[in-house]
């Protein structure tokens, strides 16, 4: 079964742009190829527990194992050595990437405090987005009881869209709230 994210991406959001920015074909539309989710543990060279729970609350967040990522080189001045485990990562692609940008939107975002919209100019210059997140509590899955420390995240919409005018319309039709200009 289809996500509701992926039936509105279908029904309304394809014909909408062909007929604002003119696309001739349907596979002109830009379209979400992947989301990545970072989660950056710096705390965890001198404790592993906070590594684990970040990893445990990504997997619980997405409904995907999450990798552990390591430090490439030595900073002495963060005490890190090389290969270290300092975060975890997820890609996240086809009907989970949908289900999880659903729940993002009309769950998560709103229970962020003082919550006015995401801002407009975290775009890479090739179509892609990234926002970050403070708190991963706003997730409902994640137990407020359970945390050892509240940690943040950056979440990374990758999206086929030749420049960011395409991928704002594309990111606004699917319903991201943007802040107002």
């Amino acid at each position: 079964m289809a996500s509701r994210l992926r039936e509105k991406y279908q029904n309304t959001t394809i014909p909408e742009m062909m007929k604002s920015k003119n696309f001739k074909n349907k596979y002109q539309v830009p379209k979400l190829e992947k989301i990545v989710i970072n989660m950056g543990v710096g705390e965890a060279t001198q404790n592993i527990k906070i590594l684990d729970q970040a990893v445990e609350n990504l997997g619980l967040i997405t409904g995907q194992r999450p990798i552990v990522t390591r430090s490439k080189g030595s900073i002495s001045n963060f005490k890190l050595r090389e290969n270290i485990p300092i975060g975890c990562k997820v890609t996240l692609r086809g009907e989970r990437m949908y289900e999880f940008t659903d729940r993002f939107i009309s769950v998560a975002l709103p229970r962020v405090r003082d919550f006015n919209g995401v801002p407009r100019n975290s775009f890479d210059g090739r179509g892609n987005y990234t926002v970050g997140i403070k708190e991963q509590t706003i997730f409902p899955e994640i137990s407020f009881d359970k945390l050892i420390q509240v940690l943040g995240m950056d979440i990374t919409f990758v999206t086929t869209a030749k420049n960011d005018e395409d991928a704002l319309l594309l990111l606004e039709l699917l319903g991201m709230p943007f802040r107002k200009k």
